[in-house]
């Protein structure tokens, strides 16, 4: 190796990535999907795919990713990305088709929507951003919200008898015959950071492959749904979130 082409500490840049639009964020400070878009952006950039890219945003604090990442992307309705998916796959098959959906999204309205889609073994990818709570629409219970946990529509906490259990609807989605790979992942350090991008680019080549479908869960804050400092939501999501929802693969085949 040159000597010359070694890159050095002092001269590695951290900069906006290319496909990330320069606007400003709508998101709350402290808000896990800013982290999600950029690394989306960098590895849709890394891979060659900026042309090649849809990307599907449905209803909820996920609905204005297409203001930030450069691609092609269409809108669907509350809980139905994946069956838009679908169809932007199937009729462009040399497409790389990808859902960005919230919990309220991907395992309430469109439950149905994420379990067929995933049963059919569609090739795309889906982007599940769980932080248990319904954040843009004023801090509901999500499915995904803890026994005990404090929200709007549930002021003294969630109860089992009353609400029903959280749903760890990765679980089941690795369980189907069509998915090849489902993980959960975190991005409230840099080491989770690098490993949720691990994640995601292993199921963008497997879309690209025609493995089946993927899912990438990122276990994320909502420190406004919450009612916590940005700094204190990390330590409460890895206090109770984690125990609930454990970091790692679920299945890759």
């Amino acid at each position: 190796m040159n000597p010359n082409d070694i890159i050095k500490p002092e001269n590695l840049v951290y900069a906006r990535p290319r496909l990330l639009d320069e606007r400003n964020t709508h998101y709350c400070p402290g808000c896990s999907h800013g982290v999600v878009h950029r690394l989306l952006a960098e590895l849709i950039d890394e891979m060659g795919l900026e042309d090649k890219t849809i990307g599907v945003a449905p209803v909820g604090c996920a609905v204005f990713a297409y203001n930030y990442i450069d691609v092609d992307w269409v809108e669907a309705a509350h809980g139905r990305a994946p069956a838009v998916a679908t169809a932007l796959n199937r009729l462009n098959p040399e497409k790389f088709v990808f859902t960005y959906q919230g919990d309220g999204d991907l395992a309430a309205i469109g439950t149905a929507e994420t379990i067929h889609a995933a049963n059919r073994g569609e090739n795309i990818v889906m982007v599940f951003i769980n932080n248990a709570i319904y954040g843009m629409t004023g801090g509901q219970m999500a499915p995904t919200t803890l026994l005990g946990q404090k929200t709007a529509t549930t002021p003294y906490g969630r109860r089992a008898d009353l609400n029903g259990f959280p749903i760890k609807i990765s679980d089941i989605l690795a369980g189907l015959d069509g998915t090849c790979y489902v993980t959960r992942q975190a991005v409230h350090t840099p080491a989770a950071v690098r490993k949720t991008k691990a994640a995601l680019k292993k199921a963008i080549q497997n879309a690209l492959d025609k493995k089946g479908t993927s899912v990438v869960e990122v276990v994320s804050t909502c420190n406004s749904g919450w009612k916590l400092s940005p700094a204190k939501s990390n330590q409460w999501m890895e206090e109770n979130m984690f125990a609930k929802y454990p970091l790692g693969d679920l299945k890759n085949v």
